[in-house]
């Protein structure tokens, strides 16, 4: 099939509504790097695990300093072109809803209604002991005031609100701690080698049960946890339909593959499909 708007078009609205996967692709144009070229290939130094953060006060020093200079620029995003894309095809009726692996709330900045953030979300963090729940931008502050925290190049920057920094600034770094119980605070997202909450992957699985079909959008789905979902899809004959540049964990499973400027298809077919539904009525 080629790769057309038309092409795609057709595939959609074949058996719309569909549910969107989407992965650190589609936020690249709004200034949050990804993690992994188009071959799937890591960039830059390996994250923190979950255990690492929970075990050791070095590991969440280390968290904690990176992403002071990191968050700002994710604080900064906007939602782009793709972002308001999705929200006008599930406006429009074409999605019923955004299953996303990004942290940083794009989606629902762009004004997406129904979404569920796999992975969590990075503007908040919740204490580890009384569970008490903070806001990312008042931690910055108290940040901010607490260290002296000197220029870094852009190059630094990582994603997900991390970045590169000497040695010596990790090791001087004043952590956050609880405001209510001065425990240990932990981004509210889940880190490498940590788990999905149940009842966050069971509303994900109900989401792709009532629609018809699954669309991945932006992602290599080299984590398991965003690649459960296209299986799901598959041994309950639901189709499955890939924009990425490079190539997937899923190809395999889907039965249409666009990987020429899928995000411009993307927003060229949410344009035409919101014109039409705005033309008046003749009769």
């Amino acid at each position: 099939m080629s790769e057309s708007v038309e092409s795609l078009k057709s595939v959609l609205l074949q058996s719309a509504p569909w549910v969107a996967l989407t992965g650190a692709g589609i936020s690249s144009a709004s200034g949050i790097p990804t993690y992994r070229d188009h071959h799937g290939n890591w960039l830059g130094s390996n994250p923190i695990q979950h255990d690492e953060f929970i075990n050791e006060p070095a590991k969440r020093r280390r968290y904690w300093s990176r992403s002071a200079f990191g968050w700002p620029r994710v604080a900064r995003a906007l939602p782009n072109a793709t972002h308001d894309a999705l929200t006008a095809l599930e406006r429009t009726g074409v999605l019923s809803g955004i299953i996303t692996q990004n942290v940083d709330r794009l989606h629902q900045a762009s004004g997406a209604q129904t979404v569920i953030d796999l992975h969590g979300r990075l503007d908040r963090a919740r204490c580890l002991n009384c569970g008490q729940y903070e806001s990312r931008a008042a931690i910055q502050r108290r940040l901010e005031k607490a260290n002296d925290l000197p220029e870094v190049e852009e190059t630094a920057l990582r994603p997900d609100g991390d970045a590169d920094l000497p040695e010596a600034v990790i090791n001087d770094f004043q952590v956050p701690i609880c405001q209510h119980c001065e425990g240990a605070l932990m981004p509210d997202v889940v880190f490498f080698g940590g788990t999905v909450p149940k009842h966050t992957v069971d509303a994900c699985f109900d989401l792709i049960n009532n629609a018809q079909g699954l669309i991945v959008i932006g992602t290599s789905l080299s984590v398991f946890s965003g690649y459960r979902f296209c299986r799901h899809a598959a041994s309950h004959n639901k189709p499955l339909v890939i924009l990425n540049q490079g190539q997937t964990r899923a190809d395999s499973l889907s039965q249409h593959r666009f990987s020429e400027a899928p995000f411009t298809l993307l927003q060229e077919l949410a344009a035409q499909l919101t014109s039409t539904q705005q033309e008046p009525a003749h009769g």
